[in-house]
């Protein structure tokens, strides 16, 4: 990833993505006991977590628990990842992808704009699963930080082995969230984050676990998040 990024560089997020096939995923709610499938259109996604460099590079400011350049930015609700995405979108003369009332804490999101915004949740499994429907993409201690292996902390990204669509950490090392609400009903605004951290123990870390918790306030030192934008047609 280079030496330490100063300032939002074009070159260097537009290096960051890799384009995600079209194709369709199985997706599951155990609670509720019910199986859908989702299609899904290209679209580019970060290979990594985002970074505390890039994160500082965007919003002047570092969050993180554990401290390091290349390391993933944690500690960060989902208005954070939202906020960042809104804002790296406005310093490349993108559009916004999410329009964001903080009187009511409503947040819309317009999926058509060229901006830069979070995954949504089919999005992330599609992706992590890389066409398949594998709860993981290589043995956990090769391609995962978690419990037994991350010496109780994030690690940097990049350093396991990525899947077969060239994406890292997607399993383990931070917990990633995704734009959508868990579920209305039941949770109201709470939105999904995937994919298992550096503390969870192996029955976690898998494309399918499935986590919930509210956007505007919880953070915490294992949970990050990844970014993603439409393909261009």
């Amino acid at each position: 990833m280079g030496s330490i990024i100063k300032k939002v560089d074009k070159n260097v997020i537009d290096e960051l993505f890799v384009t995600i096939p079209s194709g369709t995923v199985n997706m599951r709610d155990d609670r509720k006991k019910e199986t859908w499938s989702v299609v899904i259109d290209s679209f580019e996604l970060s290979k990594f977590p985002i970074t505390q460099e890039i994160y500082k590079a965007v919003t002047e400011e570092n969050p993180s628990t554990y401290i390091g350049h290349k390391l993933p930015v944690e500690t960060v609700s989902w208005i954070d990842a939202v906020n960042f995405c809104n804002a790296l979108s406005k310093s490349l003369g993108k559009e916004n992808c999410y329009t964001i009332d903080l009187v009511t804490e409503k947040v819309l999101l317009n999926s058509q704009a060229n901006g830069y915004r979070l995954p949504t949740e089919s999005e992330w499994q599609y992706a992590c699963q890389a066409g398949t429907k594998d709860i993981r993409y290589g043995e956990l201690d090769e391609v995962a930080w978690f419990k037994d292996n991350s010496n109780n902390r994030t690690q940097e990204v990049g350093q396991k082995q990525p899947n077969q669509w060239g994406l890292y950490d997607m399993l383990g090392n931070v917990w990633e969230w995704c734009s959508d609400i868990y579920d209305e009903t039941v949770y109201g605004t709470y939105r999904v984050f995937r994919g298992g951290g550096w503390c969870d123990q192996e029955r976690s870390v898998m494309a399918t676990t499935r986590r919930r918790s509210h956007p505007f306030s919880f953070k915490i030192d294992d949970l990050g998040f990844r970014i993603a934008t439409n393909s261009e047609k």
